[in-house]
């Protein structure tokens, strides 16, 4: 099994080529990112990430459109400009959490279109808000279809059924069984992100977490296939900050690189 680490741009406020140099020299093997329209920018983005030597992995999540047919084109349109800069893979917040089970569907059938056209692989995460946005709710549509994979952003689901999850064991056991990318943040009960992973009051989440994280890595080595990761800890408002000054608990850049740090020392053993 091959593991490769990648960094969220996600609250990036650097020079795009500094953050390149600080996640090289910090481990990682890519960024976690979108992508611009226009081709200029698009082109620097790409330029600079070969120059440091580092992979991308596409990622969508502008689903804003309530209306399906507009939902679906802008979708399409996301994918497209995504494919075009051949990515390992793309990972989608695809969908609506209010969205039918057949519109999903059809958003799934564009993606799974589009993905064996182009030859990139496109999952779908995971995420509050989504369509995938509970354990229960995505059951029903990998049962439905065995070609969907995801990307697995559990904290999610811990604050959205506000538990640790122990009473949906089949639910996670089928999503883990499909997970070919992880969001190694860590949520709880309350919350999508804990303040800081490295406190020992959060030791029971991130053991839960870890637990989740190594029953993906072990199906992957048993496989054979490549695992990909993120850390995805992300700013305020996710990072928890101080009120008035706004000023966050922790430095997420600190966090996502312990988190890597973490499972590259977890998983070297697989």
């Amino acid at each position: 099994m091959t593991i490769q680490f990648y960094a969220p741009e996600w609250g990036n406020t650097l020079p795009f080529d500094t953050f390149c140099k600080n996640v090289k020299a910090a481990g990682y093997d890519g960024v976690e990112m979108a992508l611009p329209f226009d081709p200029t920018e698009k082109r620097v983005i790409l330029d600079t990430l070969a120059a440091h030597d580092l992979r991308l992995i596409g990622q969508y999540w502008q689903s804003f459109e309530k209306d399906i047919d507009e939902h679906a084109a802008n979708y399409e349109k996301y994918l497209r400009n995504l494919i075009e800069a051949r990515p390992v893979l793309i990972n989608c917040q695809t969908g609506k959490d209010y969205f039918n089970t057949a519109q999903n569907q059809r958003l799934f059938a564009l993606a799974a279109k589009l993905s064996a056209e182009s030859g990139v692989p496109i999952i779908h995460e995971t995420h509050r808000g989504k369509s995938f946005f509970a354990a229960h709710v995505t059951m029903g549509y990998l049962q439905s279809d065995p070609g969907l994979r995801i990307a697995l952003d559990i904290s999610h689901w811990c604050a959205v059924h506000e538990s640790l999850l122990a009473d949906l064991p089949d639910e996670v056991a089928l999503a883990v069984s499909r997970t070919d990318h992880i969001h190694s943040r860590v949520g709880h009960p309350e919350g999508p992100q804990v303040n800081d992973p490295r406190a020992p009051e959060w030791e029971e989440v991130l053991n839960a977490h870890l637990g989740w994280w190594d029953r993906v890595a072990a199906s992957h080595a048993q496989n054979g296939t490549t695992l990909t990761i993120t850390t995805e800890f992300g700013p305020a408002p996710y990072m928890p900050a101080m009120p008035y000054t706004q000023m966050p608990l922790v430095s997420q850049w600190d966090v996502n690189v312990h988190m890597m740090k973490l499972l590259k020392d977890r998983y070297q053993r697989i």
